[in-house]
């Protein structure tokens, strides 16, 4: 839910009235601010030392879109499967700046995926599985992709983080290696206790999420009768011997102590967690380089965590 202040950006809706057209009108708009060049004066400038360009992936029932960047050198690489932040709306595009930089410098394949968004009838579930599949199809094909299943690692920020914690504690069950977790203002909670925290109560309205668009984001997440706490990574029964995480908050943001409690529960059931936080930072704040300048050394601690944890 990144703010592109200096950009033409389009006006947002009443997320407690708004419709399918509505939602479906700003979020193409938004989007397309969000991927334009001219957005890069906020979300920065990718790495040059990378290739970046869009593949369509098949699976079960559907094609997909995932972005891929691939660094100049060689060779068989660890993979990197990010998911970018935003739920309703948000795009690959967005976060061109870290991940490029990160193909460039760890170096490793970064794969990020372009998950179906979220609206009446498109629950989170749909978006869920749309990261797993692509982790699953990328590493059981990892010859044809030129990486190593053997040095995997997931990034998800804000509802992005969401999908890369459940895939986390997924791989656990299936035996898929994964070698690290990199969790960004994560959104790990959408039962009804999503609200219920001193960080929302501080920080209801800022420039990048309020307390109405995570309302909005909930309702359509978890349809009436679904189980809000299965999609919720921090409900999830079993979170030992999963990948190590690093949990990256920003302390001005709604949902901070969503990852302060997960990254306490991770901890509490003997997962390796570091909790690292930005003092004065907003959500989303790793997708506004040019805005924020926490982002420059929250790259670096990202990039030297996954370098640590991707190494042969």
């Amino acid at each position: 839910m990144t703010d592109l202040t200096a950009m033409r950006r389009p006006a947002e809706p009443d997320w407690s009235t708004v419709t399918t057209e509505e939602l479906i009108a700003f979020r193409d708009a938004e989007n397309h601010v969000r991927a334009s060049t001219a957005a890069r004066v906020i979300t920065g400038e990718p790495d040059p030392g990378v290739t970046i360009e869009w593949q369509q992936v098949a699976l079960p029932g559907r094609e997909l879109p995932v972005r891929v960047y691939r660094p100049l050198a060689g060779g068989v690489l660890p993979l990197v499967l990010h998911v970018h932040g935003g739920g309703f709306v948000g795009t690959a595009p967005q976060s061109d700046w870290v991940n490029s930089h990160l193909a460039a410098r760890l170096p490793a394949l970064v794969v990020s995926v372009e998950h179906r968004l979220l609206d009446w009838e498109t629950p989170l579930s749909a978006a869920v599985q749309d990261g797993w599949d692509v982790l699953r199809h990328v590493v059981d094909d990892a010859a044809a992709w030129g990486v190593d299943p053997a040095r995997v690692a997931v990034f998800g920020e804000s509802c992005g983080g969401l999908i890369c914690a459940l895939a986390a504690v997924r791989a656990g069950g299936e035996r898929l290696p994964l070698r690290a977790q990199v969790l960004v203002n994560p959104a790990v909670d959408v039962a009804s206790t999503a609200l219920d925290y001193d960080s929302v109560a501080r920080y209801p309205d800022t420039p990048t999420l309020t307390v109405p668009q995570l309302r909005f984001f909930q309702r359509l997440a978890v349809p009436e009768g679904a189980d809000a706490r299965a999609l919720s990574p921090l409900y999830a029964g079993d979170l030992d011997g999963l990948a190590p995480a690093l949990v990256v908050v920003p302390t001005h943001d709604p949902i901070a102590d969503h990852g302060r409690r997960y990254a306490e529960r991770l901890q509490a059931a003997g997962t390796s967690a570091r909790l690292s936080e930005y003092p004065a930072a907003g959500h989303a704040f790793l997708s506004m380089p040019g805005m924020a300048p926490q982002a420059t050394p929250a790259r670096a601690e990202i990039l030297a965590f996954l370098q640590e944890s991707l190494s042969d």
